[in-house]
């Protein structure tokens, strides 16, 4: 049985949130911030993995309902979070952050493999560890991709970083009278067809017991706050 540190989380960031207020890309000073805001964190003896989107790059899923194949569109949309993983590290290693790129994908020449017990390791000497192209497999979600890290890696709780300050029974920006849930299980989740995170990753969140943490991450210093819960959020659980 694996038991899971209480002291271990994984962080999930989308690729939208690299880009700031551009259309498309990588906002270097977002980078820097979220950077710093993870290094706070780590201050707190927290081990850290992520898990990054690249969807402010190529979102395989669109490119493939427009006519792509699935596959070559995954393998695309995996190398997006390849770029978007080594743009943190940079960041990162800029303020004295020991930080290591782990791909799903072997990219010998700029990121080591992603090997679970390394990982661990690396975690143990304190280094951030940014998991790169999601489960190296296509029709896999990179949420999908944080579940099953998040679970691999003995974290006891997954951080979802969004636009939003947690998860609505409607789009807050469209209506006025959307509803916040502070609190909501994973069967009213999945029962509700929210599209915070995909099913297939709310269902390995569920299997493993492994609550999801979902809040905003357009606040400065948000992570700490989050997690000394001081900030708004909505927690997925049992």
């Amino acid at each position: 049985m694996t038991i899971k540190k209480s002291n271990r989380i994984l962080l999930k960031i989308s690729g939208e949130a690299l880009m700031g207020d551009d259309n498309y890309g990588i906002k270097l000073s977002v980078v820097d911030r979220i950077a710093n805001d993870i290094k706070n964190l780590s201050k707190k003896n927290i081990d850290i993995c992520l898990v990054i989107g690249g969807g402010n790059i190529f979102r395989g899923l669109s490119a493939s309902s427009e006519g792509m194949d699935r596959a070559q569109a995954d393998y695309m949309g995996m190398l997006a979070t390849v770029l978007n993983s080594l743009a943190l590290q940079n960041a990162l290693e800029k303020i004295n952050v020991d930080t290591r790129v782990m791909s799903a994908l072997p990219i010998h020449s700029i990121c080591e493999t992603y090997i679970r017990r390394r990982a661990i390791r690396h975690m143990e000497k304190n280094r951030v560890v940014i998991c790169a192209a999601g489960t190296g497999n296509p029709y896999f979600s990179t949420d999908t991709a944080a579940a099953l890290r998040a679970a691999e890696l003995s974290c006891s709780a997954i951080y979802k970083a969004t636009q939003v300050d947690g998860i609505y029974n409607k789009d807050p920006k469209k209506y006025k009278n959307a509803k916040k849930y502070d609190k909501i299980t994973y069967k009213k989740y999945l029962n509700e067809g929210l599209k915070v995170m995909d099913s297939s990753a709310i269902t390995v969140a569920q299997d493993n017991n492994i609550p999801i943490i979902v809040f905003s991450i357009a606040e400065k210093n948000c992570l700490v706050k989050t997690y000394s819960k001081k900030n708004k959020f909505t927690e997925i659980s049992s």
